[in-house]
């Protein structure tokens, strides 16, 4: 019998790398080895024991992100963690880096923890958050006492376009500019003490609401006798007449937050104000209500819980990003707030720079 060969055409098609798809085995053998040539560091105990410390700085940043709350507020170091939160990335950032060039396998996965703790907190606010509609537009600005052109913060927050304009840190001098310079555009307005509110709606019912201020310290005090400060009013509230019913609208500027040496981060006053805040607010029979003002505080801050667990904040609901509003020239934190309850957030932005040392905060609201 005769041997038949085969076809060399068809053990080529057989036998050949590329028959298939089936790739070639000495390739792959070669990936293999450089994924094995690549992991070998790792399969060694110095990447584990290099950069201990890095790896506990880690751990124990998670730790205090994840437990801030049970944090002691001796001193005011739990409002002071809480107010500077979303800074924490920083510090992920540059341990990630310290790890990497320490080649610190142990801190690289230690930074898992306090990374994804940061994302649990923080992630949803990244991004745009805000979508169309809305019937109302608000804006509240602390215009600064130090503010040297009112007028052109008037006009700047006039050409907003918004319906309300909330102010704060209002002087005796400065209140006549702001009048004059907005009395075209909103023909409505009340002024307690140092916070007003200019509407192009008719407002009613205004009074003036204690936010517990024993005297003022800053910019403000300047500008007021020893009496005045004992006896102004930093909070306001009113109603709004709307198209869609009445509308409660307060204007607080809360104590301010100091350091000092012996006391720390002092928060004392600036809490009592916002439990004082909270209680006009729970026993508010209105329906609708928005609280607009300078808190000179975040809404991580546990000193607001009572506020917070209430009301909404516009920014964390429908905000671009984390809205930060102060100081203006390098903002860092977001300490004026827009605060809503029965009425739907709808969108929240900063608006351009004024003569302030804070950023006018903006929000939209719907029914």
């Amino acid at each position: 019998m005769t041997k038949t060969d085969t076809p060399r055409g068809e053990r080529a098609g057989r036998d050949g790398p590329g028959d298939s798809g089936v790739p070639d085995g000495r390739a792959t053998g070669r990936r293999r080895a450089r994924v094995r040539r690549a992991l070998a560091p790792l399969a060694t105990p110095a990447p584990w024991r290099r950069g201990r410390v890095l790896a506990g700085s880690a751990l124990l940043l998670g730790l205090v992100m994840l437990g801030h709350g049970w944090l002691t507020d001796f001193g005011g170091l739990g409002s002071l963690v809480e107010t500077f939160l979303p800074w924490s990335a920083l510090g992920v950032l540059v341990l990630l880096a310290a790890a990497l060039w320490r080649r610190s396998a142990s801190a690289v996965v230690a930074l898992l923890l306090p990374a994804l703790v940061w994302a649990g907190l923080f992630g949803g606010l990244l991004g745009d958050r805000s979508r169309a509609g809305g019937d109302l537009t608000v804006v509240s600005h602390n215009v600064g006492a130090e503010n040297a052109d009112p007028a052109g913060t008037a006009r700047a927050l006039a050409a907003s376009g918004a319906d309300l304009l909330a102010l704060q840190e209002l002087t005796g001098e400065a209140e006549p500019v702001y009048e004059k310079a907005l009395a075209e555009a909103y023909p409505h307005h009340t002024v307690r003490g140092t916070v007003g509110l200019w509407s192009r709606l008719p407002l009613s019912g205004t009074r003036t609401v204690d936010v517990a201020m024993q005297g003022m310290a800053g910019p403000l005090a300047a500008h007021l006798t020893p009496e005045e400060r004992a006896a102004t009013p930093r909070a306001l509230r009113t109603t709004v007449a709307t198209e869609r019913g009445p509308l409660v609208v307060y204007v607080a500027h809360l104590g301010s937050v100091r350091v000092n040496p012996r006391a720390g981060f002092s928060t004392d006053q600036r809490d009592e104000g916002a439990r004082s805040l909270a209680r006009a607010v729970a026993a508010e029979r209105g329906a609708r209500v928005v609280l607009l003002g300078d808190l000179n505080g975040t809404t991580d801050d546990r000193a607001f819980a009572p506020l917070t667990s209430r009301l909404r904040s516009v920014q964390d609901a429908a905000g671009d990003g984390f809205g930060f509003s102060w100081p203006a020239a390098f903002p860092v934190a977001r300490i004026d707030q827009v605060l809503v309850r029965g009425v739907e957030p709808v969108g929240a932005w900063l608006l351009a720079r004024t003569g302030s040392d804070h950023l006018p905060v903006a929000a939209r609201i719907g029914w």
